[in-house]
């Protein structure tokens, strides 16, 4: 399916790795030019070269914490003006409601609701000036079938999901859409910080920590980066402009759920 977006530009972050690197290799393969970022230079200049060298489009490369306001500034300095935004960030570390205190969740905020809303404001203006936009955010499962030990996060992008809401459906008229990507597990750095925190907490094997959450996912197996990122492709295309304000679950079924 020819996506209509060829010659798009796209700000993707945290991209030189996980979910973030399947969104802009499904970008690229639909003939978006990108801007990339992440803190690692060197893993983010690998991945644009990569990424460059399999699908001839133009990619930026810009190394800096966007969760940071310096880093934030730097980035959108190199994106310029930008058909497509893609936001990602790590999420915050499990844990136990007590564990936490107010930096955490300040810490939390700024990194998975404040760096999202103030890069989705920075670029819907232009957006809505140039009658067409599309923004992803990436969220978790975990807004829809909160997750104990991820307090902060289902805090975090439960703030986030809620914006969203609201703002997708004022910049709707303008051809511009925002929709939100909820990952379950997927074979990314993140879920193998999780298996391990298994294998510490119960001393079992890293395998195993595995097969026991891929047997709690009717798929029974870990989502990929590539199939991931072909829905982000999908939801920037032409054809997704009457999706607005969603929230779409990549979960293999994990939340048992009607809606």
């Amino acid at each position: 399916m020819d996506l209509g977006i060829r010659g798009k530009r796209a700000l993707v972050c945290a991209s030189s790795r996980g979910l973030g690197r399947g969104c802009a290799e499904a970008l690229a393969e639909a003939g978006v030019d990108l801007v990339m970022n992440a803190r690692g230079a060197d893993m983010l200049e690998a991945a644009a070269a990569a990424i460059r060298e399999a699908h001839g489009v133009r990619v930026t490369a810009v190394a800096a914490d966007i969760t940071a306001p310096s880093g934030r500034a730097e980035v959108l300095a190199a994106a310029g003006d930008i058909d497509i935004l893609v936001t990602n960030a790590g999420g915050p570390p499990p844990g136990l409601w007590s564990d936490w205190d107010r930096d955490d969740f300040i810490e939390a905020l700024d990194a998975n609701m404040l760096t999202p809303i103030a890069l989705m404001k920075a670029a819907l203006p232009g957006m809505i000036a140039r009658g067409w936009g599309r923004v992803i955010n990436i969220t978790s499962q975990s807004v829809k079938a909160p997750i104990a030990v991820l307090g902060l996060s289902n805090s975090a992008r439960a703030g986030l999901t809620g914006y969203v809401a609201g703002t997708a459906r004022q910049v709707a008229p303008h051809g511009v859409t925002i929709n939100n990507l909820l990952p379950g597990i997927h074979a990314t750095d993140r879920a193998d910080a999780l298996d391990r925190g298994v294998v510490e907490a119960e001393g079992i094997s890293l395998d195993e920590a595995r097969a026991r959450r891929a047997a709690t996912i009717p798929a029974r197996r870990y989502g990929t980066a590539r199939e991931f990122g072909a829905m982000c492709a999908f939801l920037c295309s032409q054809h997704a402009g009457f999706v607005v304000g969603q929230n779409i679950l990549l979960d293999g079924g994990a939340v048992n759920a009607t809606l």
